[in-house]
């Protein structure tokens, strides 16, 4: 799979997704339904988004016992997405029985990828909040090599340690991006943060575009402008 971006649909209801996606015409961007979008409408606004031909990633990002998520997992396989997510911090047990629960009958299954450290997460409030001492650098790489063990297809991390995910994991493990802002753009909430031709250049795979996009006076043009500085 080559390089993409992924819009993040965070709305709150199928009318708002819809009539963002109805702006454009003749694409199908790869969408990102997170938390909110589902809860409000459900696993059927899964089935209708890929009925239009959107790749998806649902981003779920499942964390509880491994027997809970291989169960979760079966259900959210048969939705037909494309990527799917869980934290990492879950244990390794907890992603392989993921994987387990993600695969059909058939064998096939969408891409399963870790949560390494939200966007949101710097090395303060890590150590303050969660008590890990470590650097988030070394954190992250240990989260994103456990999910290369567990069998996983790549891991959620920031456009910062893309590069160096490449390197523990190899080429092959998928690095998925979010907190890209345009160069002349707000970051919002995020911490940790990089621009579109920045996530290229150091070997993000995928990344995962929100309000940069859907908060823009012209969404297709913004889409078009992280096309053309990621991908082209």
């Amino acid at each position: 799979m080559g390089k993409d971006v992924i819009i993040a649909c965070d709305f709150s209801s199928a009318e708002q997704t819809f009539a963002f996606l109805d702006k454009f015409q003749g694409r199908k961007p790869f969408v990102k339904i997170g938390m909110e979008l589902f809860y409000a409408e459900g696993p059927q606004i899964v089935r209708e988004i890929k009925k239009r031909g959107h790749r998806i990633f649902l981003d779920l990002k499942l964390h509880d016992i491994p027997n809970t998520v291989k169960k979760s997992m079966a259900v959210l396989s048969s939705l037909d997405v494309d990527l799917c997510n869980l934290h990492a911090a879950g244990t390794i047990r907890m992603m392989e029985a993921a994987l387990e629960g993600l695969t059909r009958p058939d064998g096939t299954r969408p891409l399963l990828i870790a949560v390494t450290q939200l966007t949101s997460t710097d090395e303060e409030s890590m150590k303050k909040d969660l008590l890990i001492n470590e650097p988030i650098d070394k954190v992250v790489m240990h989260y994103a090599h456990n999910a290369k063990l567990a069998g996983l297809d790549g891991v959620v991390c920031s456009p910062l340690e893309a590069g160096k995910v490449h390197e523990i994991c190899g080429r092959d493990f998928l690095t998925v991006t979010p907190g890209v802002r345009f160069a002349d753009g707000e970051i919002g909430d995020q911490k940790r943060v990089m621009t579109p031709e920045q996530a290229k250049a150091i070997g993000s795979d995928y990344i995962v575009v929100g309000r940069p996009i859907t908060a823009a006076e012209d969404p297709v043009a913004a889409y078009e402008r992280c096309i053309s500085e990621f991908v082209d």
